[in-house]
């Protein structure tokens, strides 16, 4: 299974590119799409769709892993952050790939196996299941990796009749 994980935002949008094959995770691409904060904010988010929509193109992934937006403190930041994953998620609908949503928590249960895990240890973690030399930057893209991975894990969990934890 080729999933292709999203870290969405309006300045950095993480992305990378996992295949999942028996019980074994391999990096095909990772990266991320970058917008100017002096671009005006409909053409950073074209710049987003196009970034996006190009990733999809390129690996043709069979899903995508995206967080689940919540609003904690900045209401500015969820507003943007909002309007930058509506384009995320219709450049994968237009490229027909199916989207699934994961919860930070889950994230963090599915790569450390500790609900309440650290971005550091989540990142870490990432690097050893993917076996690559060192964290991918920027964290953006290491976020990306890990929500590649937990779909993987979840979507096998689903296969195999047990519910991921």
């Amino acid at each position: 299974m080729k999933v292709l994980g999203i870290d969405p935002g309006y300045a950095i949008v993480g992305w990378g590119v996992v295949n999942y094959i028996g019980n074994r995770f391999s990096p095909v691409g990772f990266g991320a799409v970058c917008t100017h904060k002096d671009t005006p904010f409909e053409q950073r988010l074209i710049e987003i769709y196009d970034g996006v929509r190009e990733v999809c193109e390129t690996y043709q992934p069979e899903a995508l892993a995206i967080e689940k937006l919540f609003y904690q403190h900045n209401q500015t930041t969820v507003i943007g952050v909002a309007e930058a994953r509506g384009v995320i998620l219709l450049a994968a609908a237009q490229c027909g790939i199916p989207i699934f949503e994961y919860t930070p928590m889950q994230v963090k249960q599915s790569v450390t196996g500790y609900g309440k895990a650290v971005k550091k240890q989540i990142q870490e973690m990432t690097r050893i299941l993917l076996h690559l030399e060192t964290v991918p930057k920027p964290d953006d893209t290491a976020d990306a990796l890990a929500m590649a991975v937990t779909h993987c894990h979840c979507s096998r969990s689903q296969i195999m009749g047990t519910r991921p934890r």
